[in-house]
């Protein structure tokens, strides 16, 4: 929760400039949208309010229209590559690699600023929240104290204007001494409030057009809108614009109840209905009632709706299609910043990758993964196609443990801490979890056994700003090494997605880090697992143990064949017995349902 409030505070950057786009788009369609239009543009707004608070990641427009692209393609176990055959390879390259040894280590701590700003934010809902219910009770105190109406003349009117909207339910009506302006309340059960002084001072005219706007409130729902108004006004309370926003919403409403009048009148009625307006400006003031809609407004608001009276036409029908082009394009545009909004995609835990221009298939293999959640994904360099199951965790960002001692090893390479031939390191000693780790270690057999103090000792010789520089170089995941710096890569602070570890994999394959061939090479011979005249295996697993638990297991590699390189990798979590083995398990499984490859015992 308090990694989510950080990123709700970015939400909210991003929510304010959208409030501002909603704004310009407003003033340049302003001769286009009708008032109603207008004010119904703010409900998209409100729709997007509730964005960062839904539990999933959206998809943007290039995710949806790459799905769409990819309807009616072939499931998994009918997927062919240009390998043709499948492989099928003994294993006579690294032994016992489906071992994967891991050291546990304990869960991190949220950041202590997040659960700050988690308090101050909870603090002022609460607040306001109490002023909401202060505002309710004086609403319920009007309601105790206001009358039902009496006056024979205001009620006859009253029923005549319902007849006239087509309104067929008992709307009561009181009368009260609390109210400078007429006000309707009530969500289920509706009730319109009328001052006493404009009873006394009954003018039919005058009664009518306010009487006609209380029920275009009714009408149209309005009293939904104050609920949902206010419900953002008590969560993005500290958000000024957002403020903002509903204030002008609420203007909105007023003038497009105008409007929904002025449609009712004859065009000679609209000067008096204006001069109502104007006759009362002194006297009407705005709602100090939370849930209530009404006339009112300060004198600023009524001069802007003075000035839509003055200014209204009935709109012509190239002028209705005109409208109707102008909200669909806002509301496109709008919509299109929802996934933006989401805290999922304000959390950097999401790799922002642009399938727009990659022909990528979506799959299903739910069924290899089993109670594990995760992702596959597999690039075919020769078609230059990518299959992916489930996008959500092939962009998810986790770390990426025993994985990264790919690149880690071709840091020390470049930097000379050891060379493609001599990758000695002796032990020092110290006794550890796994036999294998209690031995000399060269580059082949660390990475065998993935020895953990064999890379610890790579960068302590390289030193943490060397490390970062070269991690920063290969665009590796997050980049984050604010972590302890002899664990950052063990459910730590660096992370990494499975589409990412795919795209590292490409580069390091052609060299497009512009490093030594030779260390390439060393490195590549590091992974390499199985191999024969046929093609051959790369890859490496990664376990993350939290807690004394597997929750994080990884599969990554490459199968070079002499016409053709597909790459992989395969990530797992779940509470426990997430390893990379298990990930192995069942990209092997796949690769071999696909045809890519078999592994012969």
């Amino acid at each position: 929760m308090a990694n989510f409030m950080i990123r709700f505070l970015i939400c909210n950057v991003f929510i304010s400039g959208i409030i501002g786009i909603l704004l310009i788009a407003k003033r340049i369609f302003k001769n286009n949208l009708s008032s109603r239009m207008q004010y119904n543009l703010w409900f998209l707004l409100l729709g997007l309010l509730t964005v960062p608070f839904i539990p999933f990641r959206l998809i943007g427009f290039p995710q949806i229209f790459s799905w769409l692209g990819s309807l009616g393609g072939s499931p998994a176990s009918d997927t062919t590559t240009t390998m043709g055959e499948a492989v099928g390879i003994n294993p006579t390259g690294n032994t016992g690699w489906m071992n994967d040894f891991a050291l546990s280590v304990n869960s991190e701590t949220p950041s202590i600023a997040g659960y700050i700003l988690l308090g101050i934010w909870l603090v002022g809902i609460l607040a306001m929240i109490i002023l909401v219910i202060k505002s309710s009770l004086r609403l319920r105190s009007l309601e105790k104290s206001a009358l039902p109406l009496q006056n024979l003349k205001v009620r006859r009117l009253y029923q005549h204007c319902l007849e006239e909207m087509g309104i067929h339910r008992k709307i009561p009506v009181y009368s009260t001494a609390f109210l400078k302006s007429p006000i309707i309340v009530g969500l289920l059960k509706p009730c319109i409030y009328l001052p006493i002084h404009l009873i006394s001072d009954y003018n039919e005219s005058d009664m009518r057009y306010m009487l006609l706007h209380e029920l275009q409130h009714y009408k149209h729902k309005d009293a939904v809108a104050s609920y949902l108004m206010n419900l953002a006004g008590v969560i993005y309370w500290f958000n000024p614009l957002v403020w903002y926003a509903l204030k002008e919403m609420r203007n909105d409403r007023e003038v497009a109840c105008d409007t929904s009048v002025l449609k009712m009148l004859e065009e000679n009625a609209y000067e008096d209905y204006g001069n109502t307006l104007i006759n009362f400006a002194e006297k009407v003031s705005l709602s100090p009632f939370p849930f209530a809609a009404g006339l009112g407004g300060n004198m600023k608001q009524m001069k802007r709706r003075i000035i839509n009276i003055v200014s209204y036409e009935k709109p012509t029908f190239i002028k209705r299609i005109k409208g109707m082009t102008a909200f669909l394009l806002t509301a496109v545009v709008l919509m299109g910043f929802a996934p933006f909004i989401s805290t999922y995609a304000a959390d950097v835990s999401h790799y922002q990758w642009d399938s727009s221009s990659e022909n990528v298939s979506y799959i299903n293999l739910s069924t290899y993964f089993g109670e594990y959640e995760g992702s596959f994904v597999l690039y075919d360099s020769e078609n230059d196609t990518w299959s992916i199951h489930d996008i959500e965790h092939a962009t998810l960002r986790v770390a990426p443990n025993s994985t990264y001692k790919i690149y880690d090893a071709l840091f020390g390479l470049e930097e000379g801490v050891i060379t493609p031939e001599n990758s000695f390191i002796a032990w020092n000693g110290e006794t550890y979890p796994f036999e294998a780790w209690n031995a000399d270690q060269t580059l082949q057999s660390a990475m065998n056994s993935s020895v953990n103090w064999y890379f610890q000792t790579v960068d302590e010789q390289l030193g943490a700003s060397d490390v970062y520089s070269y991690v920063q170089k290969i665009g590796y995941g997050n980049e984050n090494m604010s972590g302890d710096y002899s664990s950052y890569w063990m459910e730590s602070s660096l992370e990494i997605s499975p589409i990412e570890q795919v795209e590292l994999l490409t580069k390091l394959q052609n060299n497009s880090f512009g490093f030594a061939p030779e260390n390439i090479n060393a490195v590549k011979d590091a992974i390499r697992l199985s191999s024969s005249d046929t093609g051959t295996l790369y890859g490496k697993t990664g376990t993350g143990r939290v807690n004394g638990q597997d929750v994080n297991g990884w599969f990554i590699g490459y199968i070079e064949t002499a016409d053709n390189t597909c790459f992989f990798a395969t990530n797992i979590s779940a509470d426990s017995d997430a390893t990379g083995g298990n990930a192995t398990e069942i990209t092997m499984s796949i690769l071999s349902d696909m045809n890519i490859w078999v592994s012969q015992k």
